[in-house]
């Protein structure tokens, strides 16, 4: 049951029920005030049912962010390559869940892109020290939201490179194996390139991967890892592992980590803890700092809406500043008042700052700089209400609507049905009929998607999506033709 600080965000800005919340609060009534409780609630009061058109439109109508839907770019139904036209309102918007794979267009970031095309055009070289976005500090605007949404303090946090290359450069200081803790912790079914990377790692360090590796597994029969699985290895193994590397959410299941608790039991046996939050970062809070993790990389692209193969970054805990780790160096690492000296000895920037390379992309600090202003102006801690309430509604038509027994196949859930336990993705394992048919048929009918296997992985995103592109995908999916 989420705590009260939790029902507060989800009553007062997650839909505008303060009043009935506050009611409850004062009869001691906290049992209900869940995101299910909610929709049940609203449902009640509007005497509307709430597997209905009606109850999207209601929830719709009331939610805090719907504004933020106009600052995005939503295709049409005839943008997309593979809808049925014949069938569909071409001009009509298209249902868009693929939102952990790439994030859709902020509108302000055409607006931004033309402003440092024309500063390039009329300044010239000149634009890397004057302009609207001076070029040689176009990654800094990016920082003071990426702090927030990552709950980083100062010069922990950096925008660099892309997530892969972040874990190489990462774990050229923070794996450091000895002969007694050599090996890495990570989950099964890891993001494939990360897996890549941890691998690669541990060829570099003479390390076979089938030794070095621990991979912590859902148990049988269950889709998900418990987290005090995580606490077990971690206690019997612990003093062999020289690197726990985890995602915040796992991207094949949705599963949201208890990044605090796990960090905590990491340090005790003495890892070094680092995560991958690819798909955490814009998608859940964040506490980096607090929870005291050793170091994270992110990419910018999915939850964030940075563009494709946008930028990504790096967290450093401040405690680990002055510690003289290995490293891959180059010019941007210089402090920025030195770095133009040319210097042949670097003159190392603070934290985060000091792990930089190479210049950073003017296009793709200013895409994405555009897309914070959007998480600047909405909040975190709305996002994350809107985004629990969003995943309970389409978890709950897809068990009324769907998962009975007349129904012409199933849906098991692999995403936590608690909703502390996820972020915006519900991952759907389609059970007695073929998902890349479904898939295929989804978006013959506007609705863009992804899929694994027989997995179906799904994202309605709060900045941009609404209750009734829950609603339709649901209705879209139980009739389906297959």
């Amino acid at each position: 049951m989420p705590s009260i600080d939790d029902t507060v965000i989800l009553s007062t800005t997650a839909l505008s029920l303060s009043a009935k919340m506050s009611n409850q609060h004062c009869n001691g009534d906290h049992q209900s005030i869940t995101p299910q409780g909610i929709l049940e609630q609203q449902a009640e009061k509007w005497q509307v049912p709430l597997t209905s058109k009606a109850f999207a439109h209601k929830l719709d109508e009331i939610d805090p962010l719907k504004h933020m839907r106009d600052e995005f770019v939503i295709p049409t139904v005839g943008d997309l390559p593979n809808a049925d036209t014949t069938r569909f309102d071409s001009n009509s918007e298209s249902i868009y869940l693929c939102g952990h794979s790439l994030g859709l267009l902020p509108k302000r970031v055409r607006t931004a892109i033309n402003g440092w095309l024309e500063d390039w055009a009329k300044l010239g070289v000149h634009g890397h020290v004057h302009g609207r976005n001076p070029f040689a500090k176009c990654d800094y605007p990016c920082i003071p939201t990426l702090k927030k949404l990552l709950g980083a303090q100062d010069n922990e946090v950096m925008v660099m490179n892309q997530l892969t290359s972040n874990i190489h450069i990462m774990m050229i200081s923070f794996y450091r194996p000895t002969k007694e803790r050599f090996k890495i912790l990570y989950e099964e079914r890891a993001f494939p390139s990360d897996e890549y990377a941890l691998h690669s790692q541990m060829h570099l360090h003479g390390y076979d991967p089938n030794i070095a590796s621990i991979k912590v597994s859902p148990r049988k029969n269950e889709t998900y890892v418990r987290t005090e699985d995580i606490l077990d290895v971690l206690e019997k193994q612990g003093q062999s592992i020289a690197l726990l590397f985890l995602s915040g959410v796992q991207y094949y299941t949705g599963q949201l980590f208890d990044m605090e608790t796990i960090t905590r039991a990491g340090q005790k046996q003495g890892c070094v803890v680092g995560w991958d939050l690819a798909h955490a970062l814009g998608n859940v809070p964040l506490h980096l700092h607090d929870w005291n993790v050793d170091f994270g990389v992110f990419c910018s692209y999915k939850y964030l809406n940075g563009g494709a193969g946008g930028i990504g970054g790096i967290f450093i805990h401040s405690n680990q500043f002055d510690k003289d780790y290995p490293r891959l160096d180059g010019w941007w690492g210089n402090r920025y008042d030195t770095r133009f000296q040319m210097r042949s000895e670097i003159d190392r920037d603070i934290g985060a700052d000091g792990f930089r390379m190479s210049n950073p992309s003017i296009h793709q600090c200013t895409t994405l700089a555009a897309s914070l202003e959007v998480f600047k102006e909405s909040g975190i801690e709305k996002i994350r209400a809107k985004s629990k309430l969003l995943t309970q509604y389409m978890q709950y038509l897809i068990e009324t609507e769907i998962n009975q027994p007349s129904s012409k196949y199933q849906i098991k859930f692999l995403t936590p049905s608690d909703p502390e336990q996820r972020g915006a993705q519900l991952s759907l394992h389609i059970v007695g009929a073929d998902a890349k048919q479904i898939f295929n048929e989804l978006e013959r009918c506007g609705v863009s998607l992804d899929v694994r296997g027989n997995v179906i992985r799904v994202a309605a995103v709060p900045l941009y999506n609404s209750f009734l592109d829950v609603y339709q995908f649901v209705m879209l999916l139980k009739n389906v033709r297959i």
